[in-house]
């Protein structure tokens, strides 16, 4: 059932068939994320989740930058205000919110593209590292420059290290460094690199024909076993997977799938675009 996309004052949404655009608007602080901004990207996500008429995300930057990191006021706001014990510190409480919207971004049944340009550092690093696809343009440098400021990359250490590996994350962690597209795509943080952006668009476009000739319900349960892997004994997961193999076959979208594959036809969900 399509449902009504959430007003928002960071992000500008935009419905394109079975694809939600979200364009992070505020392009004066490099797109920096606010409390604000994390509270709006976790609405559209609980919003979109069981929304059937939307099947791929695509994050955006306004204004040539993906996402400078975190908002410079939001922490100048915690600063002021009574530091508590643990838990009730309101620095905690400001940190802890991203991590969670940023979980729930890699844990989304839609899939998730990034299109990284210009700054892509700190959490905007993390939000690209969570995504399904990550394609870059000829002016994005990523980094973790947690540590060049004195603090850490709480959030987000542990989705670079499960994209990228302990190895580098050590590396680019560690030394606070800033790198180039094509050094973030040998690394894995992106999937592909673009010349520019005619270029750009031309991938999206191509991974969204993609996505189109994917069945929806099997994508989703896809991307959930795909997320289970490593973290629960292998043979369990294994006799599970094959529970709900049989459950997909001989279900809706294996039949119909079938039926296409031997009438060499598309099924169709791909002719699908509410």
């Amino acid at each position: 059932m399509e449902k009504q996309l959430p007003q928002c004052e960071t992000l500008i949404l935009e419905k394109q068939g079975p694809t939600l655009l979200v364009t992070i608007n505020r392009p004066d602080v490099r797109n920096a994320m606010s409390l604000h901004m994390v509270a709006e990207l976790s609405t559209v996500f609980s919003e979109v989740e069981h929304d059937q008429s939307i099947r791929a995300v695509v994050i955006r930057g306004a204004g040539g930058h993906f996402c400078a990191g975190g908002d410079i006021k939001d922490m100048a706001g915690a600063r002021g205000q009574q530091a508590g014990e643990g838990r009730d510190d309101p620095f905690y409480k400001l940190n802890r919110a991203f991590g969670q919207m940023i979980q729930q971004v890699n844990e989304s049944a839609k899939v998730v593209i990034a299109i990284t340009e210009g700054a892509v550092m700190g959490g905007g690093f993390g939000l690209a590292c969570v995504s399904d696809l990550a394609i870059a343009g000829p002016t994005a440098k990523f980094g973790m420059p947690e540590t060049t400021l004195g603090v850490i990359p709480a959030q987000i250490a542990p989705f670079v290290v499960e994209r990228i590996g302990l190895t580098q994350a050590r590396r680019l962690a560690l030394l606070g460094l800033r790198i180039d597209a094509n050094e973030a795509c040998s690394l894995g943080i992106v999937h592909q690199v673009a010349g520019s952006e005619e270029q750009l668009n031309e991938m999206l476009n191509q991974a969204l024909e993609r996505i189109r000739l994917c069945a929806p319900n099997a994508t989703a349960e896809t991307k959930a076993l795909l997320h289970r892997v490593g973290h629960e004994p292998m043979a369990g997961l294994l006799d599970d997977a094959a529970e709900k193999f049989a459950a997909a076959i001989r279900g809706a979208e294996g039949t119909e799938g079938t039926m296409a594959f031997m009438q060499k036809r598309e099924p169709k969900w791909a002719s699908d675009q509410n």
